[in-house]
């Protein structure tokens, strides 16, 4: 009867033991309604679609294809998230009986003086065979398995956000290299363009002086221009090999050449973002989300340590054969078994056991600062992103009113440069201004663009997923 009926109340045991972690609820932080610098409908965002496809750039695109599948520090997310898969399993393992098995067999011999107890001049010699299965069974009354296993399970959940946020800072930071990689072409065209008129310019008063029409003064300036010019193309040429470098690194490979695409000005930007709400940037930022798995599985750790103070109760129980002899090895009377109940009660560990909540306590308060303080940090971002997006597309108009207005100074310059009303020091003057405002106009396309794929990172974007509250809770109940 008892072998029917002891399965079942251990089993019922288990089902209403209790736990003593605290019961794990959400930090309540205070939201903004609405985005400080965002102009967009509430019920819309832009996270929900990859931000290279709204580029439209196919090579770009590319890179981001390749960075995904060979980038180094994305392949150890993975791997975390591998490990922290076998540390879960590890930690579950003790919610089930350990079965053990072992064998011996050898040679004994004992002489007079023994435990034996031999007669004088007596010896004994024989074998001795022996086989043996043994289980053990922790019952977990007060869930320190269960929280543990919960703590684990947490910690995996947390490993797979931490990869979800190695690839959103991956994909953004390939697009921000590859835009600036645009944009130092863009500015390198522009010196190449720049410096073939400074030639220009440069035979024309060598002619001019030579006429004894201009001073020596307006050569020598007008070289002097052309080369500084030149150094600034020897200085970009080593920016974008530097880039180059940097984007190789990103996709996982040796540095190289970089296949582009689209120049930085024929790269499309919505002219208003919809942000959607600061309360959905909880569900969807994975840094966020990985912050509160490891709140839940310091949450956890505390019902773990607390267990610890009370007693630890264990089934044990062996069962096997022991002979002298091999072909009389499974005769009924070498058998032995046993079957014992096991309770542990910690009395005196010099405070260890309350020192080891007291730890586990610190360190969940700690996580609950972890998590708002990532909670804030990742409100600014999205205010800072928003803000630069907005401030840039006003840039980039403001700078290309000012470069048809230096272009047309320039033009006045050069008219009365040429009739002779005007020194060269005004046309150098007019040049130099057009080149700045020209770089000036590339490094602003630049921004808008980058500053749109960071207002995607700041959103936790790229990838459609629903909203859930994390799993790992069931810790508290």
């Amino acid at each position: 009867m008892w072998r029917r009926t002891l399965p079942a109340l251990l089993l019922v045991a288990l089902a209403f033991g209790c736990s003593l972690a605290p019961r794990y609820t959400r930090p309540e932080l205070p939201s903004p309604e609405a985005w400080r610098d965002s102009i967009a409908t509430p019920d819309t965002t832009i996270a929900e679609t990859p931000w290279w496809e709204l580029l439209g750039d196919e090579k770009l695109k590319e890179l981001v294809e390749i960075a995904l599948t060979e980038n180094q520090d994305l392949k150890i997310a993975v791997e975390r998230i591998e490990e922290a898969r076998a540390r879960y399993g590890f930690a579950k393992g003790d919610f089930y009986p350990h079965v053990d098995a072992g064998a011996a067999g050898g040679q004994l011999q004992a002489s007079q003086g023994s435990l034996f107890h031999l007669p004088e001049g007596g010896a004994l010699e024989t074998h001795l065979y022996a086989l043996e299965a043994s289980a053990s069974w922790e019952l977990d009354f007060f869930g320190r398995v269960r929280n543990a296993s919960a703590a684990e399970k947490a910690k995996m959940l947390a490993a797979d956000q931490g990869r979800r946020a190695v690839v959103i800072s991956l994909v953004a930071d390939v697009g921000q290299a590859y835009v600036e990689l645009r944009d130092l072409d863009r500015q390198l065209e522009i010196a190449r363009q720049t410096l073939e008129s400074r030639r220009e310019y440069l035979d024309l008063a060598r002619v001019r002086f030579e006429g004894g029409v201009t001073p020596e003064g307006d050569m020598r300036q007008a070289e002097s221009e052309y080369q500084r010019i030149r150094i600034i193309i020897f200085e970009l040429e080593k920016l974008i090999s530097q880039k180059e470098n940097q984007l190789s690194v990103l996709l996982g490979r040796m540095p190289a050449s970089i296949a582009r695409g689209r120049t930085v000005d024929a790269l499309p930007v919505p002219p208003q973002i919809p942000a959607g709400l600061p309360s959905s940037l909880l569900d969807r930022r994975p840094d966020l989300r990985e912050a509160e798995h490891q709140l839940i599985a310091a949450n956890a750790r505390i019902g773990e340590a607390k267990a610890l103070l009370f007693p630890r109760i264990s089934l044990t129980g062996s069962f096997g054969y022991a002979s002298t002899e091999m072909d009389e090895f499974f005769v009924g009377a070498n058998q032995s078994w046993n079957f014992l109940g096991q309770l542990l009660q910690p009395l005196f560990h010099g405070g260890q056991n309350r020192r080891r909540v007291q730890v586990t306590e610190s360190q969940q308060r700690q996580a609950v600062y972890s998590y708002e303080s990532t909670v804030i940090r990742a409100m600014r971002e999205v205010e800072d992103a928003l803000v630069s997006y907005h401030k840039a597309g006003e840039q980039r108009t403001a700078q290309q009113a000012r470069v048809e207005a230096e272009r047309r100074v320039l033009d006045l310059a050069e008219s009365r440069y040429r009739g002779g009303v005007a020194p060269y020091l005004e046309v150098l003057d007019a040049q130099r201004s057009l080149f700045s405002a020209e770089i000036d106009e590339a490094e602003t396309m630049r921004n808008h663009v980058v500053s749109l794929i960071q207002i995607y990172k700041a959103l936790g974007g790229g990838w459609p997923q629903a909203a859930a509250p994390p799993a790992g809770s069931e810790s508290g109940k």
